[in-house]
């Protein structure tokens, strides 16, 4: 606890909850504003040619002068994959460990944080200090190491952000957690706990991950071909333990993916991985092996491993083809909504005549905690209030009635949405309104430019296509000088449909000479007049709505 007396507690999650990844949370101690993580969320499939989704920072840039730190739990994309976007709209320190930090300067150098911004490495037994707080910090076992929890001291107790978090008693070295820290924090008294909620769903504990071990070393003494792996590209664990079999096994290793190849790097200069003289090779020299002594870790834009196995099933890979000996390991959890895209990728591999693992035979181990751990860390902390994160909407719900399992009262949980604010104020801690939020869509270099209109028009093109209508008119005569001239794509194959276009022709040229013999005409009533008749006809016709361009020109 701290000695000031903190009178306006605020709760507000930007991203996070009612989704998984996009994680972000802003906590507010009086006038002091903090920020928690700043990740990312792969796009649903229908999000049609957008790159990567992040927070709307809005509040953020309303309270930029109020925002004293932002704290990184782990180096997941989920987690600081926003980051750079964050920095351009807020002058505030980063706080995280060596390998997080690492990490988000490697996610900075496509989008380079402003000269002002200070990073500062903070440990397990780091202290911070502020105004009307102190941040504490305890590690957790996660899929990446040096992953922490974080804690603000208030004068009504701690509030805990886990981060996210398994049990795993197998768990050593930079993944070993601070059990004995989190009892403590229970003892001292945990005033808020925002707790990881992604398998809450998920009876039992997490798989230990030495079972993976032993599955991997299964595997890879089985394959008489090239094994492939795909996995994200923050996944330390996996990659060393890939790194260790493939020595065990005598295999050599080709890491695939720019994302990958500059985390691996960083891994291996800071200590995180390790792995033996020989054993990592070049992409280049995969054909100098014989293939069973070939192991190649793919992931694509963005260290998301589901873009790479979809390049290489189309050909498309610069590096990787598929052979029919190979053996596809799939050790990741598609982005939700993409599930459908993973059974088609996983459908061509094995058209391919490639043999395809995946969780279902205990490839895959989740990061996070099943409900016996997220039970456990429940008792270890004691919360007089609890708010669950990290998961969508009935993940959130999965997890307040495992907390009530464990005695809360349900008067004490909170299932905040994107954009509500948990209050504590007067003694009372309530809902007290919204602030804006949402989903910004990045494409390409364009920030928030593509919207759901936008997107609903890539949608309609992709479903029926584009019908393009030119005109060019003689004002001065009020005649047509040139066309109607029809374009089609993605509607009808032109060839088999002259007299669809002939008939089509014809209505657009009946409309515009009938706007061209009055005394005065504008181009928006010929335009909308041409869409409207145009989409009514084509519709007909072949029950189909492309989208209708009219485009008028006159000299």
């Amino acid at each position: 606890m701290t000695k000031i007396k903190n009178e306006i507690i605020r709760i507000i999650p930007l991203g996070g909850v009612g989704e998984v990844g996009k994680a972000m949370y802003v906590v507010e101690i009086d006038e002091e504003l903090f920020i928690v993580d700043s990740g990312l969320m792969f796009p649903e499939r229908e999000m049609l040619g957008i790159d990567i989704v992040i927070p709307d920072l809005t509040y953020v840039e309303e309270n930029k002068q109020r925002v004293k730190g932002i704290f990184l739990t782990h180096g997941h994309e989920d987690a600081i994959g926003s980051l750079a976007y964050l920095l351009q709209v807020v002058q505030a320190p980063v706080y995280g460990s060596k390998l997080t930090l690492a990490l988000a300067k490697e996610h900075l150098k496509e989008m380079p944080a402003p000269a002002s911004v200070r990073f500062f490495e903070v440990t397990n037994k780091s202290r911070m200090n502020f105004n009307r707080t102190h941040v504490t910090f305890f590690n957790t076992t996660h899929s990446i190491p040096d992953s922490l929890g974080i804690v603000f001291n208030t004068s009504e107790g701690a509030i805990v952000h886990t981060g996210e978090f398994k049990f795993d008693q197998s768990a050593k070295g930079n993944y070993r957690p601070d059990i004995g820290k989190m009892a403590t924090l229970g003892e001292n008294g945990v005033f808020i706990l925002m707790s990881d909620s992604s398998e809450a769903e998920r009876p039992g504990y997490t798989t230990s991950e030495s079972v993976i071990e032993k599955q991997l070393s299964q595997t890879f003494h089985a394959s008489e071909g090239r094994i492939l792996v795909a996995l994200y590209a923050s996944n330390f664990i996996r990659i060393q333990q890939v790194l260790d079999t493939a020595f065990e096994t005598g295999k050599k290793v080709a890491v695939v993916g720019k994302s990958l190849e500059s985390y691996f790097e960083v891994g291996v200069n800071l200590g995180y991985l390790t792995t033996e003289d020989g054993v990592v090779i070049p992409v280049n020299d995969i054909e100098k092996y014989e293939d069973d002594k070939v192991v190649i870790i793919v992931t694509g834009n963005k260290g998301e491993p589901l873009d790479a196995l979809e390049k290489i099933v189309r050909k498309h890979h610069n590096d990787v083809r598929i052979k029919e000996t190979d053996t596809v390991l799939i050790t990741f959890t598609p982005s939700p909504g993409m599930e459908v895209s993973m059974y088609e990728t996983m459908n061509e591999l094995a058209k391919n005549g490639a043999t395809v693992l995946t969780s279902s035979k205990k490839v895959h181990v989740s990061g996070h905690g099943s409900q016996e751990d997220l039970k456990l860390m429940l008792n270890l902390m004691q919360p007089k209030y609890f708010i669950p994160i990290q998961g969508e909407y009935r993940m959130l719900m999965a997890h307040s009635k495992l907390a009530q399992e464990v005695g809360m009262q349900k008067t004490s949980i909170f299932i905040a949405d994107k954009g509500d604010i948990v209050e504590y104020k007067s003694g009372k801690m309530r809902m007290s309104g919204r602030v804006q939020a949402g989903n910004v869509l990045i494409d390409g270099i364009g920030v928030g430019d593509v919207g759901n209109i936008v997107l609903r028009d890539r949608k309609l093109l992709s479903q029926d296509g584009i019908f393009t209508v030119v005109v060019t008119l003689n004002r001065k005569d009020k005649r047509i000088a040139a066309g109607p001239e029809i374009v089609s794509r993605g509607f009808v194959y032109v060839r088999e449909s002259e007299e669809l276009l002939e008939e089509a022709t014809k209505l657009v040229t009946k409309i515009v000479e009938k706007h061209v013999t009055k005394k005065s005409f504008e181009w928006t009533g010929i335009k909308q007049e041409i869409r409207d008749t145009l989409s009514s006809f084509l519709f007909q016709q072949t029950k189909r709505r492309p989208m209708i361009i009219p485009i008028i020109m006159e000299y």
